[in-house]
């Protein structure tokens, strides 16, 4: 039986920057199909990024999502009955994936506020290598580092 095939898919671009990444970040910042509550969370955050930083809130983001991506991850392979947690390196689209998704979690774990003011105080830190999301990026690394015995069993 053959493999199926992974088709790419293409996205438009947000409708206020322009830019694809901010629009993938939107759907995944979506909840329940509610995408103009989305887009009134992520503008009003790079509005506050705005005020805050006295800088173009575009650069800041993609900052913060290129300082949050992880370079290795570990995946479970189970060899000779026993489970090891082999250290592999994350294709570009998982990176953007899990970015997203421990920036937006951060967010959503912090107390108190409006989401917007949450996700640009988070997109902020992690801009400056600091916050939740920048953690659980060297924790990810570490569990990598720690487990880099096991390299081997990866193919």
């Amino acid at each position: 039986m053959r493999k199926k095939r992974n088709y790419k898919r293409e996205y438009k671009p947000d409708v206020v920057y322009g830019s694809v990444v901010m629009a993938r970040f939107i759907n995944y910042l979506m909840e329940d199909g509610k995408k103009a509550v989305a887009e009134k969370i992520m503008y009003g955050a790079m509005d506050i990024m705005k005020k805050k930083s006295n800088q173009e809130p575009l650069p800041v983001f993609e900052k913060a999502l290129e300082n949050v991506s992880p370079m290795v991850e570990v995946s479970t392979k189970r060899i000779g009955g026993a489970n090891y947690q082999v250290p592999r390196e994350v294709r570009p689209e998982r990176k953007f994936m899990l970015a997203a998704r421990w920036l937006i979690e951060a967010a959503r774990k912090k107390k108190g506020g409006v989401m917007a003011a949450k996700l640009a105080e988070e997109l902020l830190l992690a801009s400056n290598n600091e916050g939740a999301a920048i953690k659980k990026k060297q924790d990810t690394h570490r569990m990598a580092e720690a487990n880099r015995a096991f390299a081997h069993f990866n193919r």
